[in-house]
């Protein structure tokens, strides 16, 4: 499988193939670049990156854990208007992702929550026959392009949040072309990160729990398999593993086909805007939350998936001081 990274070294950006224990660079700025100019050439994107390799070598090693003066962006972004990569995804598409959104409401197991129900709405009707609609999957935004952090970077609790907890998944990056069709590049680690204390409160503060920043990467794999990939999520705090879980993702641990969860993405004309890019979480199959854990300032979180390259890790940071924002009339 083609493996990429995004780099930067001050100013510069650039594109480069992981090619273990090395990454060689690309004579490319973006892989949102490199995407767009395949899709206008009507050539793939694989064919392209060879195309336009070069004799340029770099340690991986020293680039992942920060020794280098190249260091590690998103896996995609859009380098000029962030704003124009939107931020999204599903839920309820795992059994276990289910059962914690149920025991994060209280609910009895005589009770069928919303949640329960959504969730048996999609093993009844999430994977349709092919050529056929299935199922509308719960689908939440998470933002635009500038909540995108690259692997090494922190994941913030806002002051005016009550805490961040891991999600650990894949997620689909998809660029638009000039036709309105909507093309996936490829698919990457992601931890979509959310404030399961808010939501928690009440179901229909979910909309708000999921408006905060989220990692991708490190590495963006085109066309990779995705019927059954197992995983591991692991949590250190200072210094030393405290928590871990096999994890396992994919269309066979799924409710939900890929086709069907980008149907239901897609559908809406407004996200099939030519030149837009999307990132797609495709849901988690398991939290550290279940677990009762509550995670704490400086806590590593790491999310690995077996044929996605190297792990996604990043740090939780707390802020403080919550201040009110006033609007100004202009009138």
């Amino acid at each position: 499988m083609t493996r990429l990274v995004q780099l930067r070294h001050g100013p510069r950006r650039a594109v480069a193939l992981v090619q273990e224990p090395h990454l060689r660079l690309i004579n490319a700025e973006s892989i949102f670049a490199l995407s767009s100019e395949a899709v206008n050439a009507k050539t793939f994107l694989t064919a392209l990156v060879q195309k336009r390799l070069t004799d340029v070598l770099l340690d991986y090693n020293s680039v992942y854990i920060g020794e280098s003066e190249w260091r590690l962006l998103p896996a995609i972004d859009h380098p000029t208007e962030p704003t124009r990569c939107l931020v999204s995804g599903t839920g309820l598409t795992h059994l276990g992702s289910a059962q914690n959104r149920n025991a994060m409401h209280d609910a009895k197991e005589s009770e069928l929550t919303d949640s329960m129900k959504m969730f048996k709405w999609g093993v009844e009707g999430g994977k349709p026959a092919p050529g056929k609609i299935g199922i509308a999957p719960e689908w939440f935004y998470k933002g635009n392009g500038g909540i995108l952090r690259a692997h090494g970077e922190p994941l913030d609790v806002p002051a005016y949040g009550e805490d961040g907890g891991e999600e650990a998944e894949i997620a689909g990056v998809y660029l638009i072309g000039p036709d309105g069709q909507p093309r996936r590049i490829g698919m990457a680690i992601g931890n979509e990160f959310a404030d399961h204390k808010f939501e928690k409160k009440n179901y229909l503060n979910l909309a708000g729990s999921k408006m905060r920043n989220c990692s991708l990467g490190p590495e963006l794999v085109i066309d990779p398999e995705f019927r059954s990939v197992p995983g591991k999520v692991a949590i250190e705090r200072g210094g030393h593993e405290f928590w871990s879980k096999e994890i396992i993702t994919g269309e066979n641990e799924m409710c939900h086909s890929l086709a069907n969860i980008e149907h239901h993405h897609f559908k809406f004309e407004e996200h099939r805007r030519p030149g837009d890019l999307h990132v797609h979480y495709f849901g988690a199959c398991s939290l550290s939350l279940g677990a009762g854990i509550e995670l704490a300032d400086g806590d590593v979180m790491e999310i690995a998936f077996s044929g996605f390259g190297r792990p996604l890790r990043n740090w939780l940071r707390v802020a403080r001081g919550d201040k009110l924002i006033v609007a100004q009339p202009l009138g």
